[in-house]
C-alpha cells in the first residue's frame, strides 16, 4: 500500500515538473463592432483612449509628458486585462486541490 501511495506521489511532482508553454494569441479587438453587446461601453472608451494615444505625434513631447502617457497606458492596459472573466488556478493552488482529494478519498 506504501508503494502505491509513493508511486502516485511520484507521478503527480512528474507532472508539475515538465510543463509545456502555451502562449495566447493576440488578436485585435474591433473597436466598431456589429453588435454593441459584446463589448461594453467602457472597454470601448479604454480602446478608443489607446488608439488615440497610438496616433499621436510624441517627437514634440517632452520627457514628463511621455512618462504620463507611458502610465496612462499601463492603467488602461491592466483594467483591461482585469475586465477579462476567467478562473484562473495556480499550480500550488492545484497541487493543494489534488492533494485533499487524494487524502480525504
Amino acid at each position: 500500500m506504501k508503494k502505491i501511495t509513493f508511486f502516485t506521489m511520484m507521478l503527480l511532482l512528474t507532472a508539475t515538473l515538465f510543463t509545456t508553454n502555451s502562449f495566447a494569441i493576440n488578436e485585435k479587438v474591433p473597436t466598431s463592432s456589429n453588435n454593441p453587446k459584446e463589448i461594453p461601453a467602457e472597454v470601448k472608451v479604454l480602446l478608443n483612449r489607446l488608439e488615440e494615444i497610438k496616433k499621436m505625434d510624441k517627437s514634440n513631447l517632452s520627457s514628463t509628458e511621455k512618462k504620463e502617457l507611458r502610465k496612462e497606458v499601463r492603467t488602461i492596459k491592466s483594467t483591461l486585462k482585469s475586465t477579462g472573466n476567467g478562473v484562473y488556478l495556480s499550480i500550488g493552488a492545484i497541487i493543494i486541490i489534488i492533494l485533499l482529494l487524494i487524502l480525504l478519498l
